[in-house]
């Protein structure tokens, strides 16, 4: 069986928002001159749709129908629900291990062929089977068929971007984004410049998760916050998951500082696979990503831009950053 990671948080439900903190302006930064060596990438836009907190997207499969599917770049497979998988007739795939909030467990999979949406175009996905009431959609689209773009994610006219990437210089900032460089691991970005009350977190950018989740080490941190009681999240698999709410104050990654952030705080296993479960990390959830006007994410070239809210401008430089 082989070992792979799709995990998904329900909705939570607290009340109030975080705000973005607003601080003294920087000096505007030009943009960089265009550059006249490569023809632009070609660029298709979707409207977005919306699963609680999440975004969907519309997808075909085999030239059939137009189905919701979640956009996760938490996840690295792409899943689909056993209700499609049944109406479409999909041939059964492998048996694999599949890390969700949950746990690990062995997981039926299906073979999705020409799965399309927009310029991805893969002939074939093994993707794992979950409930459709568990993963809130027809199926999430995960960093198997989402690696090799970048995805814009513009909140304001409530659509998205998917562009072919590749690797080339890091774009400078401009006075109203956060333009943060990420490591990857599994996949995955994880953000490394970021704090909470002045001490370095990890951050993985995670837009399948309806709420922003907290591990154990930043619980130790997060004791003498704003404790909001216990809190049940379902894992793709129908599991609950019960986590600690918290509101966290002086949160920043790259140069935009956050108050308020409502928080789970658990011992969810996406934190082991990724490394994470001594170092205090956040899987960042949608709840806190549609504080922006606009996310760009560049698996590629590792890099997040973070559209700043209007007449919000981002923080000066803090020591070590």
């Amino acid at each position: 069986m082989e070992r792979i990671s799709a995990f998904l948080a329900a909705a939570w439900f607290v009340c109030g928002v975080p705000v973005v903190a607003q601080t003294p302006a920087v000096p505007a930064v030009p943009p960089p001159a265009a550059s006249p060596a490569a023809a632009p990438a070609v660029t298709d836009e979707l409207a977005l749709g919306d699963e609680d907190l999440r975004m969907t997207v519309p997808v075909t499969i085999a030239g059939k129908g137009s189905w919701p599917f979640v956009i996760d770049t938490g996840a690295e497979r792409t899943v689909v629900s056993h209700e499609l998988a049944a109406q479409l007739a999909l041939a059964p795939g492998r048996t694999v291990l599949v890390t969700t909030m949950a746990g690990t467990a062995a997981t039926p999979t299906a073979q999705v062929p020409l799965l399309r949406m927009a310029g991805l175009a893969p002939d074939l996905i093994e993707a794992p089977l979950y409930a459709r009431r568990h993963i809130g959609a027809a199926g999430m689209l995960g960093l198997d068929a989402l690696r090799d773009h970048a995805i814009g994610i513009d909140f304001d006219r409530q659509v998205m971007t998917l562009t072919p990437s590749r690797r080339r210089p890091v774009r400078r900032e401009r006075t109203d984004e956060i333009v943060v460089v990420a490591k990857s691991r599994f996949g995955q970005l994880i953000v490394t410049d970021a704090r909470w009350r002045g001490r370095r977190i990890a951050v993985v950018i995670d837009t399948g998760a309806a709420l922003t989740i907290a591990n154990p080490a930043m619980l130790q941190l997060a004791r003498s916050s704003r404790a909001l009681g216990p809190i049940t999240m379902i894992a793709a698999t129908g599991e609950a998951v019960v986590a600690a709410g918290y509101r966290l104050d002086r949160l920043e990654i790259g140069r935009v500082g956050f108050e308020g952030v409502p928080v789970a705080v658990a011992d969810v296993a996406p934190f082991r696979r990724f490394g994470l479960e001594k170092r205090p990390a956040l899987l960042l959830g949608m709840d806190t990503l549609r504080l922006f006007r606009a996310v760009e994410i560049d698996f590629p070239n590792r890099t997040i831009v973070l559209k700043l809210p209007r007449d919000t401008v981002p923080r000066r430089s803090f020591a070590g950053f």
